[in-house]
C-alpha cells in the first residue's frame, strides 16, 4: 500500500468494525456493494496498483455509521440507492456528486452530501477521499416526514448539498463525530441500548427533516403553521392540470376553473409553487412519463407514450426528462424491462 494509504490507515475511524480492506477493485465493489448497494467502481487518474478500499461499519436499529476510504481517485456509480439515505461527511480529499437535482463538490469543513434513494447518483472521489457516512433507512425517513407533514408516507428527496459552515452542517458534523466516538467506545461486542439508539434516530431525523430543504418541506411548514396554506384557487388549478395533463394548455380555461384571473393565476404559481404554469405542466407530464415507462408493456415505444402524454418535441422532452430523473427515457425503459 502506498504512503498516503498508510497515512489514511493511521487516522481510520471505527477500526474495530472493519468490514472491507482490500487492494482489489472487484473485491471492493462486491464487498462494499453488499453493505450499501450494488454499484460500478472504477479507478481513474492512477493505476489499479495504487488502489485500496476501506469500509468500517457500525450498525444500529434503522441506521448505521460508516467510515469509507478509497486510494487515489475512483468513479462510483450506484444509480438509485433505493433503500436508504446517505449523509456523507468528508474527512480527507474531495468528492464530485452528480444527481438529477444538482451537482455538488464536497470537501472537509465546507460541504457534505445528502443522497436520496430515488435520485440517480454518480460520484467521483478524489485525493484518497475518506468520509464518515450516516445511513438512514428510507422507511424511517418517509414515515417521519409523513407524520411531520400530516399526510401519507411518500417519496422524500433532499437538496444534496449540506453546507458545513452553516448551523445545520456544523451540528450534524458534531453529532456524527459524537456517534462514531460512542460506537468506538462501545466496540463491536457491546450493543447500544434501545433507548440510546432511539435517541440517535430522533436526533438525525428531526435535524434533517426540519433543517435541510427537501420535497416535503413546504407541506411540513404548512402543517406546523410556519407557512401559509395554498389558496384554494391554486389547488383547483393544479388538480385540473394533473387530470388534463395530456391536453394542450389553455390559460383562460385554467383561470376560469380556478376562479381567478390569468395574471393572478400566473403570479400565484410563481409564489406558491416556484414555477410557471407551463413549467408545472411539464413537470406533471414528465412524472407521468416516468410512471408509464416503469410499467410499459413489451413492445411499447417511447415515442408513442410521449405523444400520448402531450409531448410534441421529443428532443426537448428527452432533455427535460434527463434533467429531472438523471437518465434518458430509454435508460429508464431498459433498466426496468
Amino acid at each position: 500500500m502506498i504512503a498516503t494509504g498508510n497515512e489514511i490507515l493511521a487516522r481510520t475511524r471505527l477500526k474495530d468494525f472493519a468490514r472491507v480492506k482490500t487492494e482489489r477493485v472487484d473485491d471492493a465493489a462486491e464487498s462494499v456493494g453488499r453493505i450499501f448497494c450494488p454499484h460500478k467502481l472504477t479507478p481513474i487518474d492512477r493505476s489499479e496498483a495504487d488502489f485500496f478500499a476501506i469500509h468500517n461499519c457500525a450498525g444500529f436499529d434503522g441506521f448505521s455509521v460508516n467510515y469509507v476510504a478509497y486510494g487515489g481517485s475512483v468513479a462510483i456509480d450506484p444509480g438509485c440507492l433505493d433503500r436508504f439515505f446517505l449523509l456523507q461527511l468528508p474527512l480527507h480529499g474531495s468528492a464530485a456528486i452528480s444527481t438529477a437535482a444538482r451537482e455538488v463538490t464536497t470537501g472537509p469543513q465546507h460541504t457534505a452530501s445528502l443522497l436520496s434513494p430515488t435520485i440517480p447518483t454518480e460520484m467521483i472521489w478524489r485525493g484518497d477521499c475518506a468520509q464518515l457516512i450516516l445511513l438512514l433507512d428510507r422507511k424511517l425517513v418517509e414515515h417521519r416526514a409523513a407524520a411531520l407533514g400530516g399526510g401519507a408516507a411518500q417519496t422524500v428527496e433532499f437538496d444534496p448539498a449540506v453546507a458545513l459552515t452553516g448551523p445545520l452542517g456544523q451540528a450534524l458534523a458534531a453529532k456524527i463525530d459524537h456517534l462514531v466516538t460512542h460506537a468506538e467506545q462501545l466496540g463491536p461486542r457491546r450493543e447500544m441500548s434501545a433507548v440510546a439508539s432511539a435517541e440517535w434516530r430522533e436526533t438525525f431525523l428531526n435535524a434533517l427533516l426540519n433543517g435541510q430543504r427537501h420535497s416535503l418541506s413546504a407541506a411540513i411548514d404548512v402543517f406546523n403553521g410556519r407557512a401559509e396554506t395554498q389558496p384554494a384557487a391554486l389547488k383547483r388549478a393544479r388538480a385540473y392540470l394533473e387530470t388534463r395533463a395530456t391536453e394542450p394548455l389553455d390559460l383562460a380555461e385554467l383561470a376560469e376553473i380556478a376562479g381567478t384571473g390569468i395574471r393572478a393565476l400566473q403570479l400565484g404559481f410563481r409564489r406558491h409553487f416556484g414555477a410557471t404554469v407551463t413549467e408545472m405542466l411539464l413537470d406533471i407530464r414528465l412524472a407521468q412519463l416516468n410512471a408509464r415507462l416503469k410499467t410499459a408493456r413489451p413492445g411499447e415505444r417511447i415515442v408513442d407514450i410521449a405523444f400520448d402524454l402531450g409531448f410534441t418535441h421529443l428532443s426537448r422532452m428527452a432533455s427535460a426528462y434527463r434533467a429531472k430523473f438523471g437518465e434518458s427515457p430509454k435508460a429508464t425503459l431498459h433498466r426496468l424491462s
